[in-house]
């Protein structure tokens, strides 16, 4: 008896270790730190790299890209919100222009969570348009073989942000609709409340520049009280780092199986955005009328 559990134990193990040979590993902390730090990463300690790869979940974020690997685009969306197992509670999906209109739109929201409402959201457009959207992300994300064809990459700290202006005039020249997340970063504890940091106005000035009418997005949501810690610590002390950054995907992991409401505004015409105030006075506009929502 113990011998055939011995054995079946060994079979087991036989398979795991098939398994792990044959799934590829997509993201890869001791990669990713040598193509950022060069020569430089050797001098992580070794408890630093075990830490990075527990708390970006690298198993398990590894075995999901792998079994997903034959979607891409909306379909790849869509398997991530079935995988979070995430039900999402949309409101005015009547409010999103015909996809037959001929017309290209800016949809903007805000950013609680930072990982699952861009996933929910791409998912939601992405279904309407028939996947004719794209978002600008950071360039960690075109790590990602489903998200890749579907994003705009943006190295915010890198040679990238000098060419951010080139990548935005692409996006709107495109035939694609833009999905966007105008404050950059997801959102912070501010005096009480998860609320987004002050929106950016190229979205504006986009929108106005291509002819675009603005959908504006609410997805409600929130991260875990340490996560605001860190991020007022990061914010306040460290600011060139973005460390709470590293913990997104463990805080996608907290929120499986969650409930989402999104509600969807009616667009608001380009021609709004007039003169009467500035890019960035219309951009706090849009930002309240998300809020209100």
């Amino acid at each position: 008896m113990y011998f055939k559990s011995f054995r079946y134990f060994c079979m087991l193990l036989g398979n795991v270790e098939h398994m792990s040979r044959e799934i590829e590993k997509t993201i890869d902390i001791d990669k990713i730190l040598t193509d950022k730090m060069g020569t430089k990463a050797k001098f992580v300690p070794g408890f630093v790299v075990k830490w990075l790869k527990h708390i970006i979940h690298e198993d398990e974020v590894n075995k999901f890209l792998w079994e997903s690997r034959h979607l891409s685009g909306t379909e790849w969306l869509t398997e991530c919100v079935r995988y979070l197992e995430m039900t999402l509670h949309v409101e005015g999906l009547e409010n999103l222009p015909d996809k037959n209109d001929g017309r290209l739109y800016t949809f903007v929201s805000n950013h609680p969570l930072g990982g699952q409402d861009g996933v929910a959201l791409g998912s939601i457009i992405g279904r309407h348009y028939d996947g004719k959207f794209r978002y600008l992300v950071n360039d960690l994300l075109l790590n990602l073989p489903g998200l890749k064809p579907v994003s705009i990459g943006i190295n915010k700290t890198g040679k990238q942000s000098r060419d951010f202006p080139r990548m935005v005039e692409a996006g709107f020249q495109s035939d694609n609709h833009m999905l966007m997340f105008p404050a950059g970063l997801n959102s912070r504890k501010i005096d009480g409340k998860i609320h987004d940091l002050p929106w950016k106005k190229t979205f504006i000035t986009k929108s106005v520049e291509y002819q675009r009418d603005v959908v504006p997005i609410f997805f409600g949501g929130h991260n875990s009280e340490r996560f605001y810690r860190i991020a007022h610590f990061s914010d306040t002390y460290v600011k060139k780092v973005n460390i709470a950054m590293l913990f997104l995907v463990d805080e996608m992991y907290k929120n499986v199986g969650k409930t989402f409401r999104v509600a969807i505004g009616k667009p608001i015409p380009w021609q709004a955005f007039d003169k009467s105030r500035t890019p960035m006075e219309w951009a706090k506009f849009v930002e309240d009328k998300v809020y209100e929502l």
